[in-house]
């Protein structure tokens, strides 16, 4: 090894000593895929040259043949990793390898529980890449040159996962990376040649740059007479895999455990992907993308510096990672890889942005994913409330986003309702319209800060009476979706906590009338809450919606709601003082006994008790709790 000068010993991140920690103990239920990891990586390093040379010729200096070699040192009992790839300046080096550049680090940890079964889920589902070297490995050097760079700006760093690591001066002939994994005693299985040549088989034939292994030479062979029969050979590099993109090959020749592979290569996640969708498009377009759903969320799913989007080729050649604008944020768990012949291959981020094709790409993989989702939902419910529970609430981001598709990703949300006994999201718009009572004209629904919330609401009562049905949304996400979703096949939605409630022809004739007889007979108690409780409230009117409840408030229909009002204050928006209209049971005995009491204090206090509940119930809370407590503690004593 080439000798090391100016080293210096840095200190992991905090995280990745954890990292580190469980690597050690072999916490992946399956240790092989260390080196699919590795390879993983190396490929994508031979990628990134491929592109970055299409500008820069020079960066192959001279070997325009890209590959990742295994090499095996029985003696010394190491296992290297090398490509010719872009490699690593000493700055870069010390970042990638020092930090776990990824956010949502503290979420993971957080998860951890110490069952080993589970934490391996949870690795694999964050995706560590370089540090599964550790599995295998007590201790990992790393030589790595910067395409372009002279020899002597090479780099060597070197760990035995104890909490720190070094970093030297070296001179590197070759650019790219070796990572040298120096095996412990019980992993000396991973120095075996059919060992190795059999993983790479099960995990890195789709990769599309070359994995090589050594292949001996042979020795002159002659018969019994000494005349030669064989003439000896010399040892050469041979390739191991099939190193064919996999997306470019005909879906009929590609097994299930060839995508899920493939998918684990380009995601880095440890479990299978819950489904994908391969097409080819020619025409107007030519481009072929292969697109996955993942089985789990990341923990960095809500993260707004994340970066997400689709692996992007153009006419097979490596451009860019994370390319978001072929992907809606909606969609942003969506994994995969967009080949395209209709891209320059210089294309940029930059140029991107306003590509007439880029947008036309975005609108095809957009479908083909919604199209994905519905066939899974129509196919396995099961596997869909699965898809559901992770990523449902990022699909409630998409009627805001995505105009075009609005009816189409309305058909795929899932919603709780009075119709089950249960915060199972589980309903779909179809199955409501399906149920919905003779007469009905509109979705009836209802935000608030929980189910019991949402399920225990006294706006709920008349449409429990009447058997109509009542989607209840509780997320934070649910307000900014309804004001989005106005419709669904024609039928408006109607929250049942705004406006002045029309039940139409599901009230009878009977019913209506008994609403206007009471309207009128109560008139003079509205005008005297009104004057009581003064600018407290907007408006005082009788209610039709309770059967239980004395009282309750609601926004005007073309007011904020409690709930986007509390969304904006916590995301810190300025959000004006807002009035509510007070509506009063003109059935229940506090309303009747409040319409005996004369003008003064006490008809005061039982005005401003009955506004006070009726907000507590709505908001959940009141701006004086303790004068609220006090007016109960002087009513009960009268």
């Amino acid at each position: 090894m080439t000798e090391a000068v100016h080293t210096e010993t840095h200190g992991f991140q905090t995280e990745v000593k954890q990292l580190l920690n469980l690597m050690a103990h072999s916490l992946y239920s399956n240790k092989e895929v260390f080196l699919r990891e590795l390879v993983s990586n190396a490929a994508d390093a031979a990628d990134k040259l491929r592109f970055k040379a299409l500008s820069n010729s020079d960066l192959y200096e001279n070997e325009g043949e890209l590959h990742v070699r295994l090499i095996l040192d029985k003696d010394n009992k190491t296992l290297t990793i090398s490509d010719n790839g872009i490699g690593m300046s000493r700055d870069e080096v010390i970042e990638h390898l020092g930090t776990i550049a990824k956010s949502g680090t503290k979420s993971f940890f957080g998860e951890l529980s110490g069952d080993q079964a589970k934490d391996s889920q949870l690795i694999g589902q964050f995706g560590v890449g370089f540090y599964s070297a550790f599995i295998v490995a007590d201790k990992v050097t790393v030589l790595s040159r910067a395409a372009g760079q002279p020899a002597d700006q090479g780099v060597q760093w070197e760990s035995d996962g104890d909490g720190s690591f070094t970093v030297a001066d070296i001179n590197k002939p070759g650019r790219g990376t070796d990572i040298i994994l120096h095996l412990r005693e019980a992993e000396q299985e991973f120095l075996d040649d059919w060992r190795l040549r059999s993983i790479i088989g099960k995990y890195s034939d789709h990769i599309s740059v070359a994995v090589e292994m050594w292949n001996e030479g042979e020795p002159e062979q002659t018969d019994e007479e000494g005349t030669v029969t064989s003439p000896a050979t010399d040892g050469e590099w041979g390739q191991v895999n099939k190193a064919t993109a996999l997306w470019t090959r005909a879906k009929g020749e590609i097994s299930d455990e060839e995508y899920q592979e493939f998918y684990k290569h380009i995601s880095h996640d440890y479990q299978d992907a819950l489904a994908w969708s391969h097409n080819k498009v020619e025409g107007n377009q030519e481009y072929t993308s292969l697109l996955y759903v993942p089985a789990k969320a990341p923990f960095d799913m809500y993260n707004r510096d994340q970066s997400h989007g689709l692996k992007l080729y153009v006419q097979r050649v490596f451009v860019m990672d994370d390319a978001e604008q072929f992907m809606p944020t909606y969609l942003r768990f969506v994994k995969g890889v967009l080949d395209s012949n209709d891209l320059p291959l210089n294309v940029s981020r930059e140029i991107l942005q306003d590509n007439k094709t880029t947008a036309q790409l975005r609108k095809a993989c957009s479908k083909r994913v919604l199209s994905m989702l519905e066939k899974m939902a129509k196919n396995d419910d099961e596997q869909y409330l699965g898809f559901w529970n992770e990523f449902g609430n990022v699909l409630k981001e998409g009627p805001a986003e995505d105009h075009g598709n609005r009816e189409q990703i309305a058909g795929l949300l899932r919603f709780a309702s009075t119709n089950n006994d249960s915060d199972a999201q589980t309903v779909s718009l179809e199955n409501y319209l399906e149920r919905m009572k003779e007469g009905q004209d509109k979705i009836y629904y209802i935000t608030a800060d929980s189910y019991a919330a949402a399920n225990h609401s006294p706006h709920l009562e008349i449409f429990r009476k009447k058997g109509i049905e009542v989607l209840l949304m509780w997320e934070r996400v649910d307000e900014w979706l309804m004001s989005h979703l106005n419709e669904f096949k024609d039928k408006q939605f109607v929250s049942v906590t705004k406006g002045e409630l029309d039940l139409g022809e599901l009230d009878d004739e009977e019913t209506k009338k008994a609403q206007a007889e009471a309207n009128e007979a109560l008139a003079p108690l509205l005008e005297r809450v009104k004057a009581s409780l003064g600018e407290d409230i907007k408006e005082v009117r009788l209610t039709h919606r309770l059967t239980n409840t004395p009282s309750c408030v609601v926004a005007d229909e073309h007011d904020m709601s409690t709930q986007m009002i509390k969304l904006m204050r916590s995301a810190g928006q300025p959000v004006p003082e807002q009035k509510y209209i007070l509506e009063l049971n003109p059935e229940h005995t506090l309303v009747k006994k409040l319409d005996t009491i004369a003008e003064g204090e006490q008809f005061n206090e039982w005005s401003q008790l009955l506004l006070e509940q009726a907000q507590l119930a709505e908001q959940g809370g009141l701006k004086d709790p303790a004068a609220f407590v006090a007016r109960i503690n002087r009513l009960l004593l009268v």
